[in-house]
């Protein structure tokens, strides 16, 4: 049992403190808000059937796990490993990394749930031991989507990655270590590539925001979930495979990406999409919608984990 300290109990943190418990590790959080410990409880509470149904609470896991205590000091004191989840401001995370650099053991790994802050902005403010610092990009809810960005900074030691990738591995996620510093990290740059086409597509009135999303949640995004974009394309191919698609499909492809175009940023683009979006979700509620998004998703993680002949094997 590894002794985690959690920064920031928003949705990712509080999320990050039940898969955490589920596995038997003792969890000491801090947030600044008054009602800490009664929103971090129902957090839990919430999270806790879903990490059942998945098979990921172990024997001695608890939401009896967690405390919630009143500074960052108290809450990183004799940890093994700290996962950081405040507010998206350098300024704020700077001095957050400059208290915990000067308090936790120089083996102790800091990660940063930030989905857009670089490891080497963060661990400029650490003078002790900047080699330990590295981002640990979940995607939300981190209990139900497995996977976690790795991302070291230019300090960033060997030892560090390697620890934090066995033990978000341990806990049921499936990280992937990225190996160069970019705005985004990876998975959020794949996503804006396709925001960007998605929003010339609306701008130019080729189809809808809800034509879009037909056409992903529809199509190809049920192929991804399973398989990723390469190994998809790698299927296409027949017997001949990935090798066939680039000879034959390729430089079609190439030619489509020449007429690839940006959306102008305007406030009427904005108001477009934001209108078309309300007509999309009109009559829904969006709570029970996100219910039944997370119910299929947990649905489908758990169809994955009994998967044998997947690239890497199930997520899990």
């Amino acid at each position: 049992m590894t002794r985690i300290a959690i920064i920031g109990t928003g949705v990712i943190g509080s999320s990050w403190a039940a898969l955490f418990a589920a596995h038997g590790h003792e969890v000491s959080t801090t947030d600044p808000r008054p009602d800490a410990t009664d929103h971090l409880r129902r957090a839990v509470e919430r999270c806790w059937p879903s990490l059942e149904r998945q098979r990921l609470v172990v024997d001695t896991g608890s939401p009896d796990l967690v405390t919630v205590v009143g500074s960052t000091a108290e809450a990183v004191d004799g940890a093994g490993f700290v996962q950081e989840n405040a507010p998206e401001r350098i300024d704020l995370k700077h001095d957050l990394y400059r208290e915990i650099d000067g308090i936790v053991g120089a083996d102790v790994v800091i990660a940063s749930s930030s989905s857009g802050l670089m490891a080497t902005e963060l661990q400029s403010a650490c003078k002790r031991h900047p080699e330990r610092v590295l981002i640990g990009h979940p995607f939300n809810p981190p209990h139900l989507v497995p996977l976690v960005e790795v991302v070291g900074g230019e300090a960033t030691s060997d030892a560090a990655i390697d620890a934090a990738m066995r033990l978000y591995t341990s806990i049921g996620k499936s990280p992937i270590h990225i190996r160069s510093e970019l705005p985004g990290h990876v998975t959020n740059r794949l996503q804006a590539a396709l925001w960007r086409e998605a929003y010339w597509l609306v701008e130019q009135g080729v189809v809808s925001v809800a034509e879009v999303d037909r056409a992903i949640s529809a199509g190809p995004g049920l192929r991804w979930a399973l398989l990723g974009p390469f190994a998809t394309q790698h299927l296409s191919g027949g017997e001949a495979g990935l090798a066939y698609v680039l000879e034959h499909l390729g430089p079609p492809m190439v030619e489509w990406w020449e007429t690839f175009r940006t959306a102008e940023w305007t406030p009427e683009l904005k108001a477009t999409l934001v209108a078309q979006m309300d007509d999309e979700l009109a009559g829904i509620d969006q709570s029970r919608m996100l219910d039944e998004r997370d119910r299929l998703l947990e649905q489908l993680v758990v169809a994955k984990s009994g998967a044998d002949h997947l690239p890497g094997g199930s997520d899990r």
